[in-house]
Protein backbone atom coordinates (compact mmCIF):
# COMPACT_ATOMS: atom_id res chain seq x y z
CA UNK A 1 0.00 0.00 0.00
CA UNK A 2 0.96 3.94 -0.67
CA UNK A 3 1.47 5.62 2.71
CA UNK A 4 1.31 8.96 2.68
CA UNK A 5 3.93 11.17 1.15
CA UNK A 6 4.64 15.00 0.95
CA UNK A 7 3.46 17.31 -1.66
CA UNK A 8 5.23 16.41 -4.85
CA UNK A 9 7.91 18.52 -6.46
CA UNK A 10 9.12 17.24 -9.23
CA UNK A 11 8.43 14.21 -11.85
CA UNK A 12 8.82 10.97 -10.42
CA UNK A 13 11.55 7.78 -11.05
CA UNK A 14 11.68 4.11 -10.44
CA UNK A 15 14.15 2.24 -9.00
CA UNK A 16 14.11 -1.40 -9.03
CA UNK A 17 16.28 -3.61 -7.07
CA UNK A 18 16.23 -7.52 -8.37
CA UNK A 19 18.10 -9.17 -5.55
CA UNK A 20 18.66 -13.31 -5.36
CA UNK A 21 15.62 -13.50 -2.64
CA UNK A 22 12.89 -10.50 -3.73
CA UNK A 23 12.27 -7.59 -6.01
CA UNK A 24 11.86 -4.26 -4.90
CA UNK A 25 10.62 -1.25 -6.08
CA UNK A 26 10.94 2.40 -4.88
CA UNK A 27 8.97 5.20 -6.71
CA UNK A 28 11.20 9.06 -5.68
CA UNK A 29 10.29 12.61 -6.62
CA UNK A 30 13.79 13.58 -8.45
CA UNK A 31 13.33 17.20 -7.48
CA UNK A 32 13.85 15.81 -2.88
CA UNK A 33 15.07 12.28 -3.28
CA UNK A 34 11.57 11.39 -1.50
CA UNK A 35 10.17 7.83 -1.91
CA UNK A 36 6.80 8.58 -2.02
CA UNK A 37 5.56 4.88 -2.59
CA UNK A 38 7.62 1.11 -2.54
CA UNK A 39 6.95 -2.47 -3.40
CA UNK A 40 8.45 -5.57 -2.57
CA UNK A 41 7.80 -9.42 -4.05
CA UNK A 42 9.60 -12.36 -3.01
CA UNK A 43 10.94 -15.17 -5.26
CA UNK A 44 12.17 -18.63 -4.56
CA UNK A 45 15.79 -20.16 -5.26
CA UNK A 46 16.11 -23.84 -5.47
CA UNK A 47 18.90 -26.20 -5.27
CA UNK A 48 19.45 -27.09 -8.75
CA UNK A 49 20.79 -30.64 -9.46
CA UNK A 50 23.84 -30.94 -6.57
CA UNK A 51 23.56 -29.53 -3.45
CA UNK A 52 26.14 -26.74 -4.32
CA UNK A 53 23.42 -25.39 -7.07
CA UNK A 54 21.68 -22.12 -6.94
CA UNK A 55 18.84 -21.63 -9.88
CA UNK A 56 15.89 -19.47 -9.88
CA UNK A 57 13.35 -19.07 -12.67
CA UNK A 58 13.77 -15.70 -14.50
CA UNK A 59 9.91 -15.75 -14.95
CA UNK A 60 9.93 -15.68 -11.03
CA UNK A 61 11.60 -12.20 -11.42
CA UNK A 62 9.25 -10.88 -13.73
CA UNK A 63 6.00 -11.74 -11.88
CA UNK A 64 7.96 -10.42 -8.74
CA UNK A 65 8.70 -6.84 -10.53
CA UNK A 66 4.99 -6.36 -11.39
CA UNK A 67 3.83 -7.34 -8.42
CA UNK A 68 6.31 -4.98 -6.65
CA UNK A 69 5.64 -2.01 -9.25
CA UNK A 70 1.59 -2.55 -8.88
CA UNK A 71 1.69 -2.23 -4.95
CA UNK A 72 2.91 1.28 -5.47
CA UNK A 73 -0.62 2.15 -7.00
CA UNK A 74 -0.55 5.18 -8.90
CA UNK A 75 2.42 6.66 -8.10
CA UNK A 76 3.90 3.73 -10.66
CA UNK A 77 1.81 4.95 -13.85
CA UNK A 78 2.86 8.43 -13.53
CA UNK A 79 6.54 7.57 -12.91
CA UNK A 80 8.82 8.89 -16.04
CA UNK A 81 11.86 6.95 -15.95
CA UNK A 82 12.93 3.36 -14.66
CA UNK A 83 16.41 1.44 -13.65
CA UNK A 84 16.65 -1.78 -13.02
CA UNK A 85 19.65 -2.98 -10.81
CA UNK A 86 20.25 -6.75 -10.58
CA UNK A 87 21.98 -9.65 -8.70
CA UNK A 88 25.46 -9.86 -10.72
CA UNK A 89 26.73 -12.72 -12.44
CA UNK A 90 23.71 -14.61 -13.45
CA UNK A 91 23.60 -16.61 -16.59
CA UNK A 92 20.10 -16.17 -18.28
CA UNK A 93 19.68 -17.90 -21.24
CA UNK A 94 16.69 -17.42 -23.78
CA UNK A 95 15.02 -19.72 -27.18
CA UNK A 96 14.44 -17.52 -29.73
CA UNK A 97 11.07 -16.90 -28.53
CA UNK A 98 12.91 -15.11 -25.84
CA UNK A 99 11.64 -17.71 -22.92
CA UNK A 100 13.99 -19.05 -20.25
CA UNK A 101 16.06 -22.14 -21.67
CA UNK A 102 16.16 -23.39 -18.43
CA UNK A 103 16.27 -21.94 -14.57
CA UNK A 104 19.28 -19.06 -14.45
CA UNK A 105 22.03 -20.54 -12.51
CA UNK A 106 23.36 -17.48 -9.68
CA UNK A 107 26.24 -15.72 -8.24
CA UNK A 108 26.33 -18.13 -5.65
CA UNK A 109 26.02 -21.41 -7.65
CA UNK A 110 29.60 -22.64 -7.63
CA UNK A 111 29.29 -25.98 -9.53
CA UNK A 112 31.57 -24.47 -11.91
CA UNK A 113 34.60 -24.46 -9.62
CA UNK A 114 36.62 -26.97 -12.39
CA UNK A 115 36.17 -24.97 -15.44
CA UNK A 116 36.71 -22.03 -13.77
CA UNK A 117 40.22 -23.38 -12.50
CA UNK A 118 40.36 -24.80 -16.33
CA UNK A 119 39.64 -21.37 -17.75
CA UNK A 120 42.13 -19.94 -15.60
CA UNK A 121 45.17 -21.99 -17.20
CA UNK A 122 43.88 -22.38 -20.64
CA UNK A 123 43.67 -18.58 -21.38
CA UNK A 124 47.04 -17.75 -19.76
CA UNK A 125 46.80 -17.71 -15.69
CA UNK A 126 46.06 -15.30 -13.40
CA UNK A 127 48.11 -12.36 -14.64
CA UNK A 128 46.80 -12.74 -17.51
CA UNK A 129 43.24 -12.65 -16.74
CA UNK A 130 43.58 -9.75 -14.26
CA UNK A 131 45.16 -7.33 -16.93
CA UNK A 132 42.53 -8.26 -19.72
CA UNK A 133 39.07 -8.33 -17.98
CA UNK A 134 40.04 -6.89 -14.47
CA UNK A 135 39.57 -9.70 -12.43
CA UNK A 136 40.77 -13.19 -11.84
CA UNK A 137 37.22 -15.02 -12.47
CA UNK A 138 35.42 -17.18 -9.32
CA UNK A 139 32.77 -19.31 -9.99
CA UNK A 140 30.54 -16.75 -9.26
CA UNK A 141 31.48 -14.97 -12.82
CA UNK A 142 29.43 -15.67 -15.83
CA UNK A 143 31.88 -16.96 -18.24
CA UNK A 144 32.49 -20.14 -15.34
CA UNK A 145 28.65 -20.91 -14.93
CA UNK A 146 28.27 -21.17 -19.80
CA UNK A 147 31.11 -23.26 -19.48
CA UNK A 148 29.75 -25.40 -16.82
CA UNK A 149 26.36 -25.40 -18.82
CA UNK A 150 28.26 -26.49 -21.85
CA UNK A 151 29.93 -29.62 -20.30
CA UNK A 152 26.53 -30.63 -18.33
CA UNK A 153 23.91 -29.45 -20.33
CA UNK A 154 24.48 -29.19 -24.66
CA UNK A 155 20.98 -29.74 -25.38
CA UNK A 156 20.29 -25.94 -23.10
CA UNK A 157 23.09 -24.87 -25.13
CA UNK A 158 21.74 -25.81 -28.45
CA UNK A 159 18.72 -24.34 -27.88
CA UNK A 160 19.90 -20.89 -26.49
CA UNK A 161 19.23 -18.15 -28.90
CA UNK A 162 20.21 -15.21 -26.25
CA UNK A 163 22.59 -15.02 -23.32
CA UNK A 164 21.48 -12.10 -20.15
CA UNK A 165 22.43 -11.13 -16.91
CA UNK A 166 19.88 -11.13 -13.95
CA UNK A 167 18.97 -7.20 -14.95
CA UNK A 168 19.28 -7.41 -18.51
CA UNK A 169 16.31 -9.48 -18.75
CA UNK A 170 14.29 -7.88 -16.89
CA UNK A 171 15.08 -4.01 -18.97
CA UNK A 172 14.69 -6.35 -22.03
CA UNK A 173 11.05 -7.44 -20.49
CA UNK A 174 10.11 -3.98 -20.17
CA UNK A 175 11.77 -2.48 -23.62
CA UNK A 176 12.20 -5.43 -25.70
CA UNK A 177 15.61 -4.23 -26.63
CA UNK A 178 18.78 -6.72 -25.43
CA UNK A 179 21.05 -4.36 -23.64
CA UNK A 180 23.59 -4.15 -20.99
CA UNK A 181 25.61 -1.58 -19.15
CA UNK A 182 29.25 -2.03 -18.76
CA UNK A 183 29.01 -2.30 -15.13
CA UNK A 184 27.67 -5.35 -14.89
CA UNK A 185 29.15 -6.58 -18.26
CA UNK A 186 32.56 -6.16 -16.01
CA UNK A 187 31.52 -9.14 -13.44
CA UNK A 188 31.13 -11.73 -16.81
CA UNK A 189 34.63 -12.29 -17.36
CA UNK A 190 34.01 -12.04 -21.37
CA UNK A 191 34.45 -8.39 -21.49
CA UNK A 192 37.54 -6.80 -21.57
CA UNK A 193 38.04 -4.01 -19.17
CA UNK A 194 41.12 -2.51 -21.07
CA UNK A 195 38.77 -1.98 -24.09
CA UNK A 196 35.28 -1.84 -22.40
CA UNK A 197 34.06 -4.40 -25.42
CA UNK A 198 33.13 -7.89 -25.43
CA UNK A 199 36.56 -9.94 -25.71
CA UNK A 200 35.91 -12.04 -28.14
CA UNK A 201 39.06 -14.82 -28.10
CA UNK A 202 37.78 -15.52 -24.60
CA UNK A 203 34.04 -16.06 -26.26
CA UNK A 204 35.26 -17.76 -28.44
CA UNK A 205 37.27 -20.05 -26.36
CA UNK A 206 33.97 -20.88 -24.41
CA UNK A 207 31.96 -21.09 -27.48
CA UNK A 208 29.53 -18.23 -26.86
CA UNK A 209 28.97 -16.02 -29.90
CA UNK A 210 28.87 -12.56 -29.21
CA UNK A 211 25.61 -12.33 -31.52
CA UNK A 212 23.63 -13.77 -28.34
CA UNK A 213 25.18 -11.27 -26.28
CA UNK A 214 23.50 -7.72 -25.41
CA UNK A 215 24.44 -4.26 -26.60
CA UNK A 216 26.66 -2.60 -24.77
CA UNK A 217 25.26 0.95 -23.89
CA UNK A 218 27.51 3.70 -23.54
CA UNK A 219 27.07 5.84 -20.04
CA UNK A 220 24.00 7.65 -19.61
CA UNK A 221 21.86 6.57 -22.39
CA UNK A 222 18.53 5.13 -22.67
CA UNK A 223 18.06 1.32 -22.67
CA UNK A 224 14.76 1.59 -24.64
CA UNK A 225 11.17 3.05 -23.25
CA UNK A 226 8.31 0.81 -21.52
CA UNK A 227 6.18 -0.65 -24.17
CA UNK A 228 2.49 -1.53 -23.57
CA UNK A 229 2.34 -4.58 -22.09
CA UNK A 230 -0.93 -5.92 -20.06
CA UNK A 231 -0.44 -6.53 -16.76
CA UNK A 232 2.55 -3.72 -15.90
CA UNK A 233 2.10 -1.18 -13.92
CA UNK A 234 3.99 1.40 -16.10
CA UNK A 235 3.17 3.98 -18.68
CA UNK A 236 4.53 3.41 -22.20
CA UNK A 237 6.49 5.14 -23.01
CA UNK A 238 8.10 6.32 -19.89
CA UNK A 239 12.50 5.99 -20.54
CA UNK A 240 14.32 2.90 -19.17
CA UNK A 241 17.78 3.53 -18.19
CA UNK A 242 20.54 0.94 -19.04
CA UNK A 243 20.39 -0.78 -15.64
CA UNK A 244 23.32 -2.42 -13.73
CA UNK A 245 24.57 -4.87 -11.26
CA UNK A 246 23.74 -4.44 -7.27
CA UNK A 247 26.98 -3.44 -6.08
CA UNK A 248 27.11 -0.64 -9.00
CA UNK A 249 23.56 0.76 -8.05
CA UNK A 250 24.87 1.10 -4.29
CA UNK A 251 28.16 2.92 -5.24
CA UNK A 252 25.54 5.55 -7.13
CA UNK A 253 23.28 5.64 -4.30
CA UNK A 254 25.91 6.78 -2.14
CA UNK A 255 26.65 9.25 -5.42
CA UNK A 256 30.21 7.94 -4.12
CA UNK A 257 33.85 9.38 -5.53
CA UNK A 258 37.36 8.07 -5.50
CA UNK A 259 39.06 6.96 -2.75
CA UNK A 260 35.34 6.88 -0.39
CA UNK A 261 36.10 3.15 1.46
CA UNK A 262 32.77 1.71 1.55
CA UNK A 263 32.14 -1.74 4.48
CA UNK A 264 29.25 -3.64 4.00
CA UNK A 265 27.93 -6.22 6.91
CA UNK A 266 25.92 -8.91 5.77
CA UNK A 267 25.56 -12.76 5.49
CA UNK A 268 28.49 -11.84 3.61
CA UNK A 269 31.40 -8.98 3.51
CA UNK A 270 32.09 -6.32 0.74
CA UNK A 271 34.23 -3.43 0.84
CA UNK A 272 34.74 -1.11 -2.45
CA UNK A 273 35.53 2.66 -3.84
CA UNK A 274 34.93 4.02 -6.55
CA UNK A 275 38.16 4.47 -8.22
CA UNK A 276 39.40 6.49 -11.05
CA UNK A 277 42.52 3.77 -12.04
CA UNK A 278 41.73 0.61 -13.81
CA UNK A 279 42.10 -2.10 -11.07
CA UNK A 280 44.38 -5.64 -12.16
CA UNK A 281 44.51 -7.56 -9.34
CA UNK A 282 46.50 -11.55 -10.43
CA UNK A 283 45.92 -12.60 -6.50
CA UNK A 284 42.15 -12.74 -7.56
CA UNK A 285 40.90 -11.25 -3.99
CA UNK A 286 40.01 -7.44 -5.90
CA UNK A 287 37.40 -7.88 -8.90
CA UNK A 288 38.26 -5.48 -10.81
CA UNK A 289 34.59 -4.19 -11.84
CA UNK A 290 33.77 -1.22 -13.61
CA UNK A 291 31.28 1.02 -11.97
CA UNK A 292 28.00 2.43 -13.88
CA UNK A 293 29.57 5.64 -14.82
CA UNK A 294 32.79 6.27 -16.53
CA UNK A 295 35.10 4.53 -13.55
CA UNK A 296 35.84 1.50 -11.56
CA UNK A 297 34.76 -0.39 -8.29
CA UNK A 298 37.70 -2.64 -7.13
CA UNK A 299 35.64 -5.22 -4.78
CA UNK A 300 36.21 -7.75 -2.45
CA UNK A 301 34.00 -9.82 -0.29
CA UNK A 302 34.31 -12.27 2.32
CA UNK A 303 32.00 -15.12 3.02
CA UNK A 304 31.71 -14.87 6.46
CA UNK A 305 30.23 -11.88 8.02
CA UNK A 306 26.65 -11.07 9.89
CA UNK A 307 25.45 -14.75 9.87
CA UNK A 308 28.67 -16.30 11.21
CA UNK A 309 29.13 -14.06 13.70
CA UNK A 310 25.33 -14.29 14.98
CA UNK A 311 25.77 -18.38 14.71
CA UNK A 312 28.71 -17.91 17.42
CA UNK A 313 26.59 -15.93 19.34
CA UNK A 314 24.21 -18.50 19.25
CA UNK A 315 26.43 -21.36 20.43
CA UNK A 316 27.71 -19.13 23.08
CA UNK A 317 24.16 -18.69 24.63
CA UNK A 318 24.49 -14.65 23.74
CA UNK A 319 22.71 -11.76 22.40
CA UNK A 320 24.72 -10.70 19.68
CA UNK A 321 25.20 -7.28 21.05
CA UNK A 322 26.63 -8.88 24.59
CA UNK A 323 30.21 -8.45 23.92
CA UNK A 324 32.93 -8.06 26.56
CA UNK A 325 36.49 -6.28 26.34
CA UNK A 326 39.60 -7.69 27.36
CA UNK A 327 41.14 -11.05 27.29
CA UNK A 328 43.23 -12.43 24.41
CA UNK A 329 41.53 -15.00 22.26
CA UNK A 330 41.15 -15.15 18.84
CA UNK A 331 38.24 -16.68 16.72
CA UNK A 332 38.58 -16.72 13.23
CA UNK A 333 34.59 -17.62 11.84
CA UNK A 334 35.35 -18.84 8.58
CA UNK A 335 32.90 -21.15 9.36
CA UNK A 336 31.82 -22.03 5.24
CA UNK A 337 35.24 -21.80 4.43
CA UNK A 338 36.72 -18.11 3.23
CA UNK A 339 36.82 -16.09 0.04
CA UNK A 340 39.21 -13.36 1.60
CA UNK A 341 41.36 -14.70 2.79
CA UNK A 342 41.58 -17.26 -0.07
CA UNK A 343 41.02 -19.97 2.31
CA UNK A 344 37.75 -22.71 0.41
CA UNK A 345 38.23 -25.30 2.86
CA UNK A 346 38.81 -23.68 6.10
CA UNK A 347 36.66 -23.86 9.18
CA UNK A 348 36.63 -21.84 12.32
CA UNK A 349 39.00 -21.66 14.56
CA UNK A 350 39.13 -20.92 18.24
CA UNK A 351 42.86 -20.16 19.75
CA UNK A 352 44.29 -18.66 23.06
CA UNK A 353 41.07 -19.81 25.66
CA UNK A 354 42.31 -19.44 29.56
CA UNK A 355 40.38 -20.05 32.99
CA UNK A 356 39.51 -16.09 32.68
CA UNK A 357 38.34 -15.97 29.27
CA UNK A 358 34.59 -14.98 29.43
CA UNK A 359 31.80 -16.03 26.99
CA UNK A 360 31.88 -11.76 26.07
CA UNK A 361 35.57 -11.80 24.78
CA UNK A 362 35.05 -15.43 22.61
CA UNK A 363 31.85 -13.53 21.00
CA UNK A 364 34.30 -9.92 20.72
CA UNK A 365 37.03 -12.08 19.17
CA UNK A 366 34.30 -13.42 16.37
CA UNK A 367 33.42 -9.70 15.80
CA UNK A 368 37.09 -9.04 15.72
CA UNK A 369 38.12 -11.51 13.39
CA UNK A 370 35.29 -10.86 10.52
CA UNK A 371 36.49 -7.80 10.80
CA UNK A 372 39.80 -8.26 10.45
CA UNK A 373 39.30 -9.84 7.33
CA UNK A 374 37.41 -7.44 5.59
CA UNK A 375 40.09 -4.38 7.04
CA UNK A 376 42.62 -6.66 5.36
CA UNK A 377 40.67 -6.80 1.85
CA UNK A 378 39.91 -3.12 2.09
CA UNK A 379 43.68 -2.45 2.15
CA UNK A 380 43.76 -3.95 -1.36
CA UNK A 381 40.85 -2.23 -2.59
CA UNK A 382 41.79 1.32 -1.77
CA UNK A 383 44.64 2.96 -4.24
CA UNK A 384 47.22 5.44 -3.61
CA UNK A 385 44.37 8.44 -4.43
CA UNK A 386 42.75 7.58 -1.18
CA UNK A 387 42.92 9.45 1.42
CA UNK A 388 43.84 7.69 4.53
CA UNK A 389 41.47 9.27 7.17
CA UNK A 390 38.55 9.28 5.17
CA UNK A 391 35.34 8.52 6.93
CA UNK A 392 34.02 4.78 6.01
CA UNK A 393 30.58 4.13 5.14
CA UNK A 394 29.08 1.35 7.10
CA UNK A 395 26.36 -0.10 5.40
CA UNK A 396 23.96 -2.90 5.44
CA UNK A 397 22.22 -4.74 8.42
CA UNK A 398 25.17 -5.23 10.38
CA UNK A 399 25.81 -1.39 9.96
CA UNK A 400 22.62 -1.22 12.74
CA UNK A 401 24.49 -3.20 15.21
CA UNK A 402 26.47 -1.12 17.84
CA UNK A 403 29.26 -4.40 17.71
CA UNK A 404 29.95 -4.35 14.60
CA UNK A 405 30.45 -0.06 14.27
CA UNK A 406 32.48 -0.31 16.98
CA UNK A 407 34.87 -2.71 16.49
CA UNK A 408 35.17 -1.03 12.66
CA UNK A 409 36.32 1.59 14.92
CA UNK A 410 38.61 0.21 17.25
CA UNK A 411 40.32 -2.05 14.31
CA UNK A 412 40.23 0.23 11.43
CA UNK A 413 41.13 3.85 13.61
CA UNK A 414 39.18 5.91 11.34
CA UNK A 415 35.97 7.22 11.38
CA UNK A 416 32.75 5.81 10.69
CA UNK A 417 29.55 6.97 8.98
CA UNK A 418 26.32 4.99 9.12
CA UNK A 419 23.83 6.59 6.45
CA UNK A 420 20.31 6.57 7.34
CA UNK A 421 18.99 6.05 3.80
CA UNK A 422 18.75 1.82 3.21
CA UNK A 423 17.40 0.39 0.43
CA UNK A 424 21.00 1.95 -1.19
CA UNK A 425 20.64 -0.69 -4.25
CA UNK A 426 16.95 0.48 -5.38
CA UNK A 427 18.29 4.25 -4.65
CA UNK A 428 21.11 4.32 -7.10
CA UNK A 429 18.97 2.94 -9.42
CA UNK A 430 16.35 5.34 -9.06
CA UNK A 431 19.11 8.27 -9.64
CA UNK A 432 20.14 6.62 -12.68
CA UNK A 433 16.93 6.72 -13.62
CA UNK A 434 16.62 10.36 -12.71
CA UNK A 435 19.93 11.08 -14.30
CA UNK A 436 18.90 9.52 -17.62
CA UNK A 437 15.48 11.91 -17.33
CA UNK A 438 17.56 14.89 -16.27
CA UNK A 439 20.55 14.42 -18.54
CA UNK A 440 22.65 14.54 -15.22
CA UNK A 441 25.36 12.54 -13.48
CA UNK A 442 23.25 10.09 -11.23
CA UNK A 443 26.29 10.34 -8.74
CA UNK A 444 25.58 13.84 -8.75
CA UNK A 445 21.79 13.54 -8.43
CA UNK A 446 22.40 11.13 -5.49
CA UNK A 447 24.59 13.29 -3.40
CA UNK A 448 21.63 16.42 -3.83
CA UNK A 449 19.56 13.62 -2.35
CA UNK A 450 21.94 13.40 0.85
CA UNK A 451 21.91 9.89 0.85
CA UNK A 452 24.98 9.55 2.98
CA UNK A 453 23.48 11.75 5.65
CA UNK A 454 23.83 9.93 9.21
CA UNK A 455 25.76 9.57 12.18
CA UNK A 456 29.71 10.32 12.40
CA UNK A 457 31.34 8.54 14.57
CA UNK A 458 34.97 9.92 15.04
CA UNK A 459 38.19 7.34 15.01
CA UNK A 460 39.45 6.19 18.44
CA UNK A 461 43.23 4.62 18.52
CA UNK A 462 43.64 1.70 16.53
CA UNK A 463 44.00 -1.86 18.47
CA UNK A 464 47.28 -2.78 16.95
CA UNK A 465 47.93 -5.07 19.61
CA UNK A 466 44.28 -7.21 18.43
CA UNK A 467 45.45 -6.70 14.98
CA UNK A 468 48.84 -7.90 15.66
CA UNK A 469 47.06 -11.43 17.51
CA UNK A 470 44.98 -12.10 15.00
CA UNK A 471 47.63 -11.92 12.17
CA UNK A 472 50.03 -14.08 14.22
CA UNK A 473 47.33 -16.57 14.54
CA UNK A 474 46.53 -16.74 11.16
CA UNK A 475 49.94 -17.57 9.90
CA UNK A 476 50.76 -19.91 12.79
CA UNK A 477 47.14 -21.86 11.32
CA UNK A 478 48.10 -21.90 8.05
CA UNK A 479 48.13 -25.74 7.98
CA UNK A 480 45.27 -25.80 9.67
CA UNK A 481 43.31 -23.39 7.86
CA UNK A 482 44.06 -24.97 4.16
CA UNK A 483 42.11 -28.16 5.13
CA UNK A 484 38.91 -29.29 6.44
Amino acid sequence: MAAAVPVQEGPLVIGVDSSTQSTKALVLDVATGAVVARGQAPHTVSGGAAGDGKESDPEQWWAALREALGQCGPYALRAAAISVSGQQHGLVTLDSSGLPVRPALLWNDVRSAPQRDRLIGELGGPQAWAERTGSVPAPAFTVTKWAWLRENEPEAIRATAAVRLPHDYLTERLTGQGTTDRGDASGTGWWASVSETYDEEILEHVGLSPELLPRLLPQGAAAGTVRNLPDLPLAPGALVAAGTGDNMAAALGLGLRPGRPVLSLGTSGTVYAVSARRPTDPTGIVAGFADARDAWLPLACTLNCTLAVDRIAGLLGRDREAVEQGGAAVLLPFLDGERTPDLPLASGLLYGLRHDTTSGQVLQAAYDGAVFALLTALGRVLDEDAAPDAPILLIGGGAKGTAWRETVRRLSGRPVQVPRAGELVALGAAAQAAGLLLGEDPAAVALRWATTEGPLYEPIQRDDAALSRISQVMSGAEALLGRR
